[in-house]
């Protein structure tokens, strides 16, 4: 199998449960809720999205024509000597379960990568993957009910973070909705985790950084 990467970079997590954790992340094209294009936004199943994920243009991108080809693209980025902890690989998107599959997680097991995603969960996830990271979509019906972390980006006026606390996740994130609204979003927020601790709050702070 063939894989089309938007871009491959270092850089820390800027968000949820790894948040300040050095990555490399691996952006994979397409997405099965919205085509990318600001032409369908407003007719998209996702209408919040604010990654470009068009394209093999950005940096390290391509088509990869083997899992272990893409593998040792990703494993080039890793600093050398970084000895007291495992090197972490987010793969992300667009929606990344429409490429990642067990071959490529197994080509980054054998470089030592911890695997995490970050899907909308629409798709089934193959197996091995250490982090399973879903972010819900109002009115789409979710294929992963269970992983590690849930991250809801909040508000959602047809996902309510009652529709998911009975999810098999070990954490449970709100991450207030960027835009024109977010500091009204993340007030709220920050009043929906005192009044239900089962959530904790998520930001994006790497957008606050000015990193990647």
């Amino acid at each position: 199998m063939s894989y089309s990467v938007k871009e491959i970079y270092y850089t820390l997590q800027g968000e949820g449960f790894h948040a300040g954790s050095p990555a490399v992340f691996c952006r994979f094209t397409g997405c099965n809720l919205w085509s990318g294009r600001e032409e369908d936004r407003k007719t998209a199943k996702c209408t919040f999205c604010d990654t470009d994920f068009v394209g093999t243009d950005g940096p390290n991108g391509g088509k990869f024509e083997s899992a272990a080809e893409l593998a040792a693209a990703v494993g080039a980025l890793w600093p050398n000597g970084s000895l007291r902890s495992r090197p972490l690989v987010v793969c992300t998107g667009g929606e990344p379960l429409l490429q990642v599959d067990e071959a490529l997680v197994s080509a980054f097991h054998d470089r030592g990568f911890v695997v995490a995603i970050e899907t909308n969960g629409t798709k089934s996830a193959p197996p091995g993957i250490d982090w399973i990271c879903v972010s819900p979509k109002q009115g789409v019906e979710l294929a992963l009910r269970e992983g590690s972390e849930l991250k809801l980006v909040y508000p959602q006026l047809d996902a309510p973070p009652e529709l998911y606390e009975g999810f098999e996740f070990q954490h449970f994130f709100l991450q207030p909705m960027d835009g024109s609204r977010r500091e009204a979003n993340t007030v709220a927020a920050v009043e929906y985790c005192l009044k239900h601790p089962q959530w904790r709050l998520s930001l994006q702070t790497h957008k606050f950084a000015g990193i990647p």
